[in-house]
């Protein structure tokens, strides 16, 4: 009954920033593996929490949630079954073999969907390829603080709903090694960040390299035949129950779903994880 009664109150507080994607969109057709392991180094603790909101999620608009933290589970015959995975905060190397890495690479380029929260930029940092696939990695974050973040693009399906100011307490993610093709979707405003610190600043000056005033927080990117989404915002564990951030992740699922069709093997070509990627 207290599950049931947790699940009713989330749906309560979704209903009057969801009820489109209700009414327009078959969510019981799509399957979701979140998968959560972590390399060595720092692990969020807002882990736990992101799993527990996207299956709460899962269970109001009705898409299947499985959940992992096993690497095993990436082969082709398992990953096949998924119209996209989750990596919420992962960090590091998060998977054990180089086999893992390929068959998580040919499911992309079968036409599968990713959607990465948070430090997931900070996954595989020496693969080059996931690297290529997420649009860089991580360099560093300014300390937790209030800062504006701005929807750039509000025609895109996965900013419906989304403040177009956004004041939030949250970490300001830099990238480096990044890479062309991603289209951003929603930026930090720089101007917001605290710089009374000097160390804050300098590092934050050297972080921003080229980027003026503003910086990508979140981008999807058509990518070696998959479909990727991203956002840099959740490293609160308060996140996950809050409704607007939920349906900003919500909206990159659905996003991602959406552009998902089928996942078809035949369309792998990758034979080794550092295959050069066929543009």
């Amino acid at each position: 009954m207290k599950k049931i009664t947790g699940i009713l109150l989330f749906a309560a507080a979704l209903l009057s920033i969801t009820a489109d994607a209700q009414d327009t969109f078959n969510w019981q057709k799509v399957r979701v593996l979140v998968y959560t392991k972590n390399g060595k180094g720092y692990v969020h603790d807002n882990i736990p929490f992101a799993v527990k909101a996207i299956q709460q999620l899962g269970a109001v608009h009705g898409f299947t949630v499985d959940t992992s933290s096993i690497p095993d589970v990436m082969t082709e015959s398992n990953l096949k079954r998924y119209t996209l995975l989750i990596f919420p905060s992962t960090n590091n190397d998060v998977f054990d073999t180089d086999a893992q890495r390929l068959a998580f690479r040919r499911y992309i380029e079968a036409g599968g969907g990713f959607v990465g929260l948070h430090s997931v930029t900070g996954t595989e940092r020496n693969w080059r390829w996931f690297k290529m696939m997420l649009g860089g990695t991580f360099s560093w974050h300014a300390k937790f603080q209030p800062f504006t973040v701005r929807v750039i693009d509000t025609r895109h399906p996965s900013m419906k709903g989304v403040p177009a100011v956004w004041e939030k307490g949250d970490e300001c993610y830099f990238a480096k090694e990044m890479y062309p093709g991603p289209r951003v979707l929603m930026v930090h405003d720089l101007r917001t960040i605290d710089t009374t610190s000097v160390q804050q600043k300098e590092t934050l000056q050297k972080n921003r390299g080229n980027y003026g005033d503003f910086y990508p927080t979140a981008w999807e990117y058509l990518f070696d035949g998959g479909h990727t989404w991203v956002t840099t915002l959740g490293h609160d564990k308060k996140d996950y129950s809050d409704p607007v951030y939920l349906n900003h992740i919500l909206g990159g699922i659905r996003f991602i779903a959406g552009a998902v069709k089928t996942i078809d093997f035949k369309k792998a070509y990758a034979q080794h994880r550092d295959d050069e990627v066929r543009f």
